[in-house]
């Protein structure tokens, strides 16, 4: 990515590198502040400025991602997108992201490269791939007066785009993309376009955003809150993927794209779970994105996936853990004489380590018991500030999945103090006061008028 001006640093409090060319805003009024604003009014952010984007190209480009998807590419119209799901042979998530067909024979995608290039330079069909990272933007928003602030900032009426769709608009002689979509459980949005236009269309953004009582989101509040309280499990935060552990072929690729690979090149591992990377690994039904998978085509691991359809060993839930088991864990760290716990008054565990000389991501996993019986791991642990709780997701046997049923989280990495905390299941997504953006109607919102 070339060296950019970057308007959405003014008045963050902290930073974080992404890249050798790329400085992003980690934190501005601090997580409590920042995740509350999709309540009330709306949260603006960048988190994905750095975002892998990769256009597969050509005649075969839908067919291409048809072989090496879950999804079902052959009905995607120019407006819509997929919610793309990789697998490998055993039916474990390589990676997903978003897909939106751009041209009659090029179809853009957000997270899944490398994988996705990997696939495309090793295929024999009609196929080509395009990097676009660094060279378009991307500015999310999400909360109830998102769309009131998108209407304002660019003077246009927007009620027409619909959930999961997308379409250009003209700002000021530019052309911006707009899609319906975002991880804060209601109304969101998100801006792509040019990079060359990035700061004029976030001061629009911004400046709109500011009359309506928003916030500017940072790297870490998107990383630690978005996902867990929304209810997405998501890739490099709630589970590592297994590039390379799948075949020798796929991790001599990965090694060759260390800029790309690092979440997962140099990974590190906590939790209960210990090394055991099989069990950290997911399949779309331990996410409960069964959905995604469309049975109506050929593509890797769908015979590993329909076997486990059959009976699913896991499925995704809330998990709200007991604040007197918290409190006793951390009760270790500071009475003396006693051995300590692993710190458990972190916002979250997930998150980045970074060193004088190495930039590493963090992954935490813990087992999850029914009784004296191991039923699966839970990860993605936060404070949650909207709910005064502390939750995580977990990838837990079904016939436990049931609200309120009681279980036990074992707290701490092998090798250190262990300790049980008392955990029930909950709501899936646990900020069910909001209307999802899939299900919000947005003509009780004003239209923009000049």
């Amino acid at each position: 990515m070339a060296e950019i001006m970057n308007p959405a640093l003014e008045g963050a409090t902290l930073f974080i590198p992404q890249g050798p060319d790329y400085i992003a805003p980690y934190s501005y009024t601090g997580v409590d502040d920042e995740i509350k604003a999709y309540q009330t009014s709306a949260w603006i952010g960048t988190a994905l400025m750095t975002s892998p984007i990769y256009d597969v190209c050509g005649p075969d480009a839908a067919k291409l991602l048809g072989q090496v998807c879950t999804n079902d590419f052959s009905t995607l119209g120019m407006n819509g997108l997929r919610h793309a799901v990789m697998c490998n042979e055993k039916g474990q998530i390589l990676t997903d992201g978003v897909v939106i067909r751009i041209e009659e024979e090029r179809y853009r995608t957000y997270w899944l490269d490398p994988v996705i290039s990997y696939y495309v330079t090793s295929s024999d069909l009609n196929v080509y791939g395009k990097v676009m990272t660094g060279k378009e933007y991307f500015i999310q928003i999400a909360g109830e007066k998102s769309l009131e602030i998108l209407e304002n900032a660019f003077q246009a009426n927007l009620h027409d785009i619909k959930f999961a769709k997308h379409r250009i608009q003209d700002v000021n002689g530019k052309n911006i993309r707009i899609i319906r979509l975002g991880m804060s459980g209601n109304l969101a949005y998100e801006i792509h376009g040019d990079m060359e236009d990035y700061a004029e269309i976030y001061n629009l953004v911004w400046d709109a955003g500011k009359k309506f009582g928003a916030r500017k989101l940072g790297l870490q509040a998107y990383n630690l809150f978005n996902h867990t309280e929304a209810g997405f499990p998501n890739i490099n935060l709630h589970y590592p993927l297994p590039w390379f552990e799948t075949s020798e072929e796929m991790s001599k690729y990965m090694y060759s794209v260390p800029h790309l690979s690092f979440f997962n090149l140099n990974r590190r591992i906590f939790g209960s779970v210990g090394d055991e990377l099989q069990t950290r690994f997911v399949t779309p039904y331990d996410v409960g994105w069964d959905f995604l998978v469309k049975n109506n085509h050929d593509f890797i691991g769908k015979e590993a996936l329909i076997e486990i359809s059959k009976k699913p060993s896991r499925t995704c839930v809330t998990l709200e853990w007991n604040a007197e088991d918290v409190a006793k864990v951390f009760a270790t760290m500071i009475q003396p004489g006693d051995e300590p716990c692993e710190d458990i008054s972190k916002p979250s565990d997930t998150g980045y380590n970074l060193c004088v000389r190495e930039f590493r991501f963090e992954y935490r996993a813990d087992k999850v018991f029914a009784g004296n019986k191991e039923i699966g791991i839970t990860s993605g642990r936060i404070i949650s500030y909207t709910y005064n709780s502390m939750i995580s997701l977990g990838f837990i046997a079904p016939e436990y999945a049931a609200k309120g049923t009681e279980l036990e989280i074992l707290w701490g990495t092998p090798g250190t103090r262990q300790m049980k905390i008392r955990a029930k299941v909950t709501n899936l997504p646990y900020n069910q006061d909001y209307i999802r953006n899939e299900n919000r109607d947005v003509s009780d919102i004003p239209v923009f008028k000049k």
